[in-house]
């Protein structure tokens, strides 16, 4: 079973500004509580038990959040203090800290409401090491709240995934959630590098592959996406 997790919490908010002015993103209250602590729950309720949280910008709130969480979780913080790495440099510093097993990797900017399946769960059936090297939750462009863009990547009959062609719409958005085996971290470019460098590498060898998320999810990355999750969780 799956129970190691990596939440991706170094960001520097820019664009949630000028909430962030004084906090880090993570700590931005939506619907009562963190952003953070909403991914936390989520990922206790699946059974995570050990989180890597990755820490830049004003690090020491994050850190003492963290401690002051009662929980049945495991924290250890991938220190980047020194150097911004973004999400493919901070997964290589943390990959020593994540164990020598696939793990989940979860944004700390996004917000779901689980559908019939619990999110975490649905990935672990799904997952299929043999063939994979990476499985990403996506979410149809159509139900993409407060994100703009014109889609991430299709996905075939089997799952899986290729990149969206340029001028072009692709029916599916990635929504901050996958798995990942360790064996893809591997050979970075340098120290700071996007995730995306491990995506492709598995899409050349056929092994990047998605699953549809059946509930809600919302792009948390404004002040005015605030609102609207509000306002959708209470008319619901």
């Amino acid at each position: 079973m799956i129970d190691t997790a990596m939440l991706m919490a170094a960001g520097l908010g820019k664009r949630m500004r000028p909430l962030t002015a004084t906090r880090p993103k993570p700590l931005v209250k939506v619907a009562g509580k963190p952003l953070m602590d909403h991914a936390l729950d989520r990922l206790e309720a699946g059974g995570v038990r050990k989180v890597v949280v990755n820490v830049h910008y004003l690090a020491d709130t994050v850190e003492a959040h963290l401690k002051a969480r009662r929980c049945g979780m495991e924290f250890i913080v991938s220190d980047e203090r020194a150097k911004l790495l973004e999400t493919g440099g901070g997964l290589m510093q943390a990959k020593p800290l994540l164990g020598d097993q696939p793990f989940f990797c979860v944004n700390s900017d996004n917000f779901w409401v689980d559908g019939p399946a619990e999110t975490f769960a649905m990935m672990r059936r799904v997952w299929d090491p043999v063939r994979m090297d990476a499985l990403l939750l996506l979410v149809p462009q159509a139900r993409a709240y407060c994100h703009s863009g014109m889609g991430d990547f299709r996905m075939d009959a089997d799952g899986r995934l290729t990149r969206r062609r340029e001028g072009h719409v692709a029916p599916f958005v990635y929504i901050g959630i996958q798995i990942l085996s360790p064996t893809l971290l591997a050979d970075p470019p340098g120290d700071v590098f996007s995730t995306n460098i491990f995506w492709n590498r598995a899409i050349e060898a056929g092994r990047l592959y998605g699953v549809s998320h059946q509930g809600l999810w919302f792009d948390v990355g404004t002040p005015a996406a605030i609102p609207v999750v509000e306002s959708t969780l209470a008319y619901g």
